[in-house]
């Protein structure tokens, strides 16, 4: 099992295709965005991959930004695959995650994750991430 960095240089249409399925287990509602999009220059996101025997078991990825507040990262798309799930893959790829936000000297890091991911929760609370008091307001364009 080993953790990497999806170059856009090593994107295949098989990579895309598993990237999808995976995808689905996390928003089966939403439609991806092509990794071509995703992995283009001008775009901060670095996204990591979770891979055995050439099979996708787990992705995450971090997006940075800069506010006046400071340079920030936002943890997105974190999912495992539901048969490779117990196994320490989240970890391993949060862990990865917060090595490179440390890395490119990103000052806070953060996510958002629904209530009800109960597991996922307990995983970022051993991390070291904290709950924030406050409210988190969205408006979807789609």
């Amino acid at each position: 099992m080993q953790i990497d960095i999806l170059k856009e240089e090593n994107l295949t249409p098989e990579i895309q295709l598993r990237v999808n399925q995976l995808f689905k287990q996390l928003a089966p509602q939403l439609r991806p965005l092509n990794l071509k999009q995703v992995l283009r220059d001008g775009n901060q996101v670095t996204l990591v991959l979770c891979t055995e025997n050439e099979q996708i078991l787990g992705m995450a990825s971090l997006c940075e930004y800069q506010a006046v507040s400071g340079k920030k990262g936002w943890i997105e798309d974190v999912v495992v695959d539901e048969n490779a799930r117990g196994k320490g893959i989240g970890r391993k790829l949060m862990e990865k995650l917060l090595e490179i936000s440390k890395d490119r000297e990103i000052a806070e890091v953060l996510l958002f994750t629904g209530h009800h991911r109960l597991p996922a929760m307990a995983l970022y609370e051993s991390l070291g991430f904290k709950l924030r008091k406050s409210g988190l307001y969205f408006i979807s364009n789609r």
